[in-house]
């Protein structure tokens, strides 16, 4: 599913990242974890195609997801490649305030220009998987912390990408919204055989996954 080698990024004289590779089976879920500062989330945003990684031609980086390399894709295609085959959840739900919880969900759908009949039923049948089906109307400040984070969920799934990318997905939940969340992204495994990619401070987490992969200083420790 993903297959990314030697990425390298650098902020003027500071390498966060030291030529990192990478290789994600599809269905697999694997767990980042590492201090901070040891170049996880720059990570996960350069393989989620959010940040560029430095200079891929001089360091001959290549990211494939799906076999196709994003670092040689245009502003234009690649965003087109991520509204279709990458989901993101973060920290924060960032939904947004002003729409209903079927509204956010579905606007990854609208920018894909499907449907919006097609949208809304998939939106409605996401909503209620997560048992949400009686929140739909219900905007973000109505819902509960784990409530938004499911909602959040589902605006990942509802283009039905390749890879859902995750940072620090249950950092703002309580214990036990935290624990929900954790079981749910292996339900989803299961169900809809969704690969994930999360980067996380939480060991319970980090431990359920399939890999446990442990960056320090910009690389892998081996």
């Amino acid at each position: 599913m993903i297959s990314a080698k030697n990425i390298h990024k650098n902020f003027g004289s500071l390498e966060v990242l030291k030529g990192v590779s990478l290789d994600v089976s599809m269905g697999e879920i694997v767990s980042i974890v590492g201090a901070s500062g040891a170049g996880k989330t720059t990570l996960l945003q350069i393989l989620s195609s959010l940040e560029k990684s430095s200079e891929p031609e001089k360091y001959y980086t290549q990211i494939l997801i799906k076999k196709e390399d994003i670092t040689k894709m245009s502003d234009a295609k690649l965003s087109k490649f991520r509204n279709e085959n990458i989901g993101f959840i973060f920290q924060f739900h960032q939904l947004l305030p002003e729409f209903s919880a079927i509204e956010n969900v579905c606007i990854p759908g609208y920018i894909g220009n499907a449907k919006s009949s097609a949208v809304q039923a998939k939106a409605k049948e996401l909503l209620e998987f997560l048992g949400l089906g009686n929140r739909l109307e219900h905007k973000p400040a109505q819902l509960s912390g784990g409530e938004q984070q499911r909602v959040a969920v589902a605006r990942a799934l509802i283009n039905q990408p390749a890879v859902i990318f995750a940072d620090e997905p249950s950092g703002n939940l309580d214990s036990k919204n935290a624990e929900e969340l954790h079981q749910l992204f292996f339900r989803l495994r299961d169900e809809f055989g969704q690969t994930f990619v999360i980067v996380t401070h939480n060991e319970e987490l980090a431990n359920m996954a399939d890999r446990k992969l442990v960056m320090s200083d910009g690389r892998f420790e081996m």
